[in-house]
């Protein structure tokens, strides 16, 4: 992933409590995970504080819902203009790439890059901190993103504007969720790096992003009577998919560099939300 520079910062503990302390919180991971422009809290000191990852991620399902709504009002609002479900699909996620400045991309390029192309821990790492693309980063991108239009084709086919839209923005909450396994599971590979600056997730934090993705994703597609046609069944296969991938390239990681790094999580949340939408495809394509 790629993030600020924070070889010299340490995250700290805030001495705000209370609802205070949960805004911040979620202001802080839509700041970190996007470009969207949010003002500064009456009460934060500094609004481009590194997010302390002890406790921030809590609210990163919710801070994923609202980077994925540009994207998903574009799929939404270009279906219902007539455009055809690829070129609608297209749209969406180039907004998506916009909002988050290509950081979960970036991420992805790195990790292939890196532990595809290196022989040892340190020549990965080396490569993954290179800004230069290679073979592996070029490719899993170009499937990335090709993976990630025709899926969404083929769900706004099958389902409609509104719920393919909702079925993005579910997305979008499970796949940055899910993406903290490596950071929860694995120390830093590297010790002045931005993961170690940041901090780790602690197992609570972890267990509270979860609740809050569960319950997002279900607000989200209950009322609005999408789980019709076996959707249900494909969004339950699609959150184990997502998790089963994500906790792969954890493995990887461990064996490649022996620890993770913000890289490796981005990589995390783009072969997550493919498995989310993939696991969606296989059940409705068949129901």
């Amino acid at each position: 992933m790629d993030q600020p520079d924070t070889s010299d910062a340490v995250a700290q503990p805030s001495p705000l409590g209370g609802w205070r302390a949960l805004l911040r919180d979620l202001f802080q991971m839509v700041r970190f995970y996007s470009r969207l422009p949010l003002p500064r809290l009456p009460f934060e000191a500094d609004a481009h504080a590194i997010p302390d990852f002890r406790t921030a991620p809590r609210f990163l399902p919710i801070a994923g819902l609202i980077i994925g709504v540009p994207a998903a009002a574009i799929l939404y609002g270009a279906l219902r203009l007539g455009l055809p479900p690829f070129i609608a699909s297209a749209l969406a996620v180039a907004t998506a790439v916009i909002a988050t400045g290509a950081m979960h991309e970036d991420g992805l390029a790195d990790t292939f890059d890196g532990l595809g192309g290196g022989w040892t821990p340190e020549r990965r790492l080396e490569i993954m901190k290179d800004s230069r693309i290679g073979a592996y980063g070029a490719a899993a991108l170009i499937l990335s993103l090709t993976l990630r239009i025709t899926a969404l084709a083929a769900l706004a086919e099958r389902t409609g504007p509104g719920a393919a839209a909702l079925l993005m923005l579910a997305a979008a909450a499970w796949s940055r969720t899910i993406a903290l396994l490596p950071l929860v599971l694995l120390a830093p590979a590297r010790p002045d790096g931005a993961s170690a600056a940041v901090g780790r997730p602690s197992a609570r934090t972890f267990a509270t992003a979860l609740a809050l993705a569960f319950a997002s994703i279900g607000t989200l597609i209950l009322p609005f009577g999408a789980f019709s046609g076996g959707i249900l069944l494909g969004i339950l296969l699609g959150l184990l998919l997502g998790a089963g991938l994500a906790l792969a390239i954890t493995g990887w990681a461990w064996r490649a560099i022996h620890g993770q790094t913000g890289d490796i999580a981005g990589a995390c949340q783009q072969i997550a939300e493919i498995a989310f939408y993939v696991g969606l495809l296989i059940v409705v394509a068949n129901g």
